[in-house]
Order: C-alpha cells, then sequence, then structure tokens
C-alpha cells in the first residue's frame, strides 16, 4: 500500500484559504482521477502530518470535510477508506418507457413539487411572480408542453433551493405526462374539457403563490398532479382492457 499512499501528495503547491483546504483538494482530484480507488485506505494522520507539513487538528479538518462529502469513510481502529462514488441518476428520457413509468415519475412529482410549492409561495420575488403570470397567460391562449414545463420550473425557481430546479430540469419534458402519453384520449375525456382543466389547475396554483398562501399552494400543486396521475391510471386500464379483449 505505501507505494500508493504517497501519490495523491505530488500535486503543485497552491494557496487556499487554509490549510485542510489545500488537504482536502489534493485529496479530492486523486479520488476523482482515480489515483486513489474505492477500497483503499489513505495514508495515516502522521504520514499525512509529515507529507503536508500540517498539523494533526488540520489533518483531521481534511478528513471531515471529506466525510461530509461522502468521499471516505473511516472505520474505528482501521483507518479512513475511499468510498464508491455515488450512483448517477437513472431518470432519464430513455427509462421512462410506459405508462407505468410515467406514473412512477408522478407519485415522485407529487412528494417533490407539493414542498416546491409551498416553499414558492412563501420565498417568490415579484419578478418571478410576474414570469409565471405570463406562462399562466400563454397557457391560456394555448396549452403547449414548453409552457407547462416552464411553469414548473419557474416554481422550482421561486423555492429558492437549487437542488429543485435541477432534478425538474434533469426531468425536463418527461415531467409532463402528455409529453410521453395522450392520457387525456386513452381515458376518454373529451379534450376541450381536459385542456380547460389543467388550465384552472395551473391557475389555481398561480393564485395561492400569488397571495402568498403557501398551504393552498401546496393543496392546488398537489390536486393538479394527482388528477394528471388518476387520468394516467384510467388510461392504463383502458390499454389494458383493449389488450385483454
Amino acid at each position: 500500500m505505501t507505494a500508493s499512499l504517497a501519490t495523491p501528495i505530488a500535486l503543485p503547491k497552491k494557496r487556499h484559504r487554509n490549510l485542510a483546504e489545500g488537504v482536502v483538494e489534493q485529496f479530492t482530484t486523486s479520488i476523482r482521477d482515480g489515483v486513489l480507488k474505492p477500497g483503499e485506505k489513505l495514508p495515516t494522520e502522521s504520514v499525512i502530518m509529515e507529507l503536508h507539513g500540517v498539523s494533526r487538528t488540520v489533518v483531521r479538518e481534511a478528513i471531515s470535510r471529506l466525510q461530509a462529502a461522502g468521499m471516505v469513510e473511516t472505520r474505528h481502529g482501521v483507518g479512513t477508506f475511499v468510498l464508491e462514488p455515488p450512483t448517477q441518476l437513472r431518470i432519464s428520457a430513455d427509462t421512462i418507457r410506459t405508462i407505468g413509468d410515467v406514473l412512477a415519475i408522478l407519485e415522485l412529482r407529487i412528494s417533490l413539487e407539493t414542498e416546491a410549492a409551498w416553499l414558492a409561495a412563501s420565498r417568490r420575488s415579484e419578478e418571478q411572480l410576474r414570469q409565471m403570470g405570463e406562462v399562466v397567460q400563454r397557457m391560456k391562449e394555448g396549452l403547449t408542453v414548453e409552457a407547462d414545463v416552464q411553469f414548473h420550473l419557474l416554481i422550482a425557481q421561486a423555492t429558492g433551493n437549487p437542488y429543485f430546479v435541477d432534478i425538474l430540469s434533469h426531468l425536463g419534458n418527461t415531467i409532463i405526462p402528455r409529453a410521453r402519453v395522450n392520457s387525456a384520449q386513452l381515458a376518454h375525456d373529451d379534450p376541450a374539457v381536459y385542456l380547460q382543466r389543467v388550465q384552472r389547475e395551473h391557475e389555481d396554483i398561480y393564485q395561492a403563490i400569488l397571495r402568498q398562501d403557501a398551504e393552498g399552494a401546496r393543496a392546488a400543486m398537489r390536486t393538479h398532479l394527482s388528477h394528471s396521475r388518476e387520468r394516467l391510471r384510467k388510461a392504463q386500464e383502458s390499454i389494458g382492457t383493449g389488450a385483454s379483449a
């Protein structure tokens, strides 16, 4: 092991805001570049102290940061080891192929976006509200997938939490069921009635955010997504009935 342990230290010296940051950056680079591999043991505290010219306190702070980042774990009395990198998000357009897949995405969205609406009502800015209003108006003129996606992304942005935006952006148009399947047609809904209902649901969400009614926004979002789920469920049943016939 000792031959590979010194390798991650042999990097150009850089100025850092503190000593621990420099140690963290060098180990992070070595782990990401594969110099230190999953399961491999890091040098002892004493070795790191000597190689970096830092104190034991600095080393321990650096190790704590690496642990917090999920890059290493310390086993008491054994040492600190590199962890496997976290698995990538499996959700993508390629993995969403059936109505069942779209239903599963809707279940995720109900959990995620009801809270996003609650936060958006509490935190939204006047500019974000203005943009939502413009999209809602566009929806009244013609409900497109693009406008629908934009509306939900604006709500995510209004939370002030970038992770809501990251997840919904990653999903892209897959967050809108009709981008994948014509659930209204399969569920035998009248198209005009369906569009009016969806437009009204978006308006209800917007109005709750407008008046900063967090609970109302949460309820309106849950109603909207639950109706989408119910339409899809009916569509799934319709397909199943047709197949068995």
